[in-house]
């Protein structure tokens, strides 16, 4: 069944979303779990691409969509993959939980032209009850992102994203005659972008922009370079600079939430207790003992870089 094609039937389930990732500040794709009730379910054609996950038990489920049909017991994780344009319908025998994705088309195009995949080959094609552990992988990393009472940055879950598009068009970027790290001047320019910009959004767009090399690939040379991902990165940097600034006693809390590219107080406060083991004030009544706390300074990321 296509998007010209009006599905007659009477659409009798309902959907209560749980969770959305509308707050989050994820552009380009977003996320919710859902609750569905058994019975009939018409999803109209989207202008994005639309990837369902299935959670917790299993469930016996029938579907339509671009012609074809399938009837199946719904596991754990399996996933249905729904491009951009085509409508469907679902009937499920018992009440489920979703999780569902939605990827804009120009998020996904842009991460295909940047694989410089030909578009025959780099399309997102309709699946049902898609069994990947890779992809499922991702999609639970995704889904914990939605759950987490203090969310990472945003540049994770555009990470996260970025490589699920990746898996979908099955466009792994290799790194065959190509460098395996950056250049150091390079890795140092990077850094010091990130650096001078902690306290703002930072995308993997213009990161990879900055290094002149596409999303994928740079993901992949900056952890090879750095010897962490992109976004682990970022937050270690925010976290050591809200520790110095505390240390120096001069802004409240919240003000250095602020600067340091964190949502808010509380935000600054989870990665610092993740990270370091101590609340921001805790970390303040034992300043005499900060320097036992390991620092990733700027001067030992360089020194990785030009090492590499």
């Amino acid at each position: 069944m296509n998007a010209v094609t009006p599905i007659p039937l009477t659409h009798s389930g309902s959907r209560i979303a749980l969770r959305s990732s509308q707050s989050l500040g994820w552009q380009g794709f977003g996320a919710e779990l859902v609750n569905v009730s058994a019975g009939l379910h018409r999803v109209p054609a989207f202008k994005h691409h639309r990837v369902g996950v299935h959670v917790g038990a299993p469930v016996r489920a029938r579907c339509v969509c671009n012609e074809r049909r399938s009837s199946r017991i719904q596991a754990h994780g399996d996933a249905d993959v729904i491009p951009a344009g085509l409508d469907g319908q679902w009937t499920d025998e018992s009440p489920c939980t979703i999780f569902s994705v939605w990827i804009g088309e120009a998020f996904a195009q842009r991460t295909v032209e940047q694989l410089a995949l030909k578009s025959a080959d780099a399309q997102l094609r309709p699946q049902f009850q898609m069994r990947d552990p890779r992809f499922q992988h991702l999609a639970w990393a995704l889904h914990a992102e939605l759950e987490a009472d203090e969310t990472s940055d945003p540049l994770y879950a555009e990470s996260l994203c970025t490589a699920m598009v990746v898996r979908l068009i099955g466009g792994a970027p290799s790194l065959d005659n190509k460098r395996r790290t950056l250049a150091p001047t390079m890795a140092t320019r990077v850094i010091d972008f990130i650096e001078a910009h902690l306290d703002q959004r930072l995308t993997l767009g213009e990161l990879a922009a900055l290094a002149e090399l596409s999303v994928p690939h740079f993901k992949v040379l900056f952890r090879e370079t750095l010897g962490t991902p992109v976004h682990q990165y970022v937050v270690h940097r925010r976290v050591e600079r809200a520790r110095s600034l505390l240390l120096q006693g001069k802004l409240s809390a919240s003000q250095i939430a602020l600067e340091t590219g964190f949502a808010h107080q509380s935000h600054m406060a989870h990665w610092m207790v993740r990270l370091l083991g101590v609340t921001p004030r805790e970390l303040v009544k034992s300043s005499a003992n900060a320097g036992r706390i390991v620092e990733l300074s700027t001067l030992n990321a360089r020194r990785i870089a030009t090492a590499r």
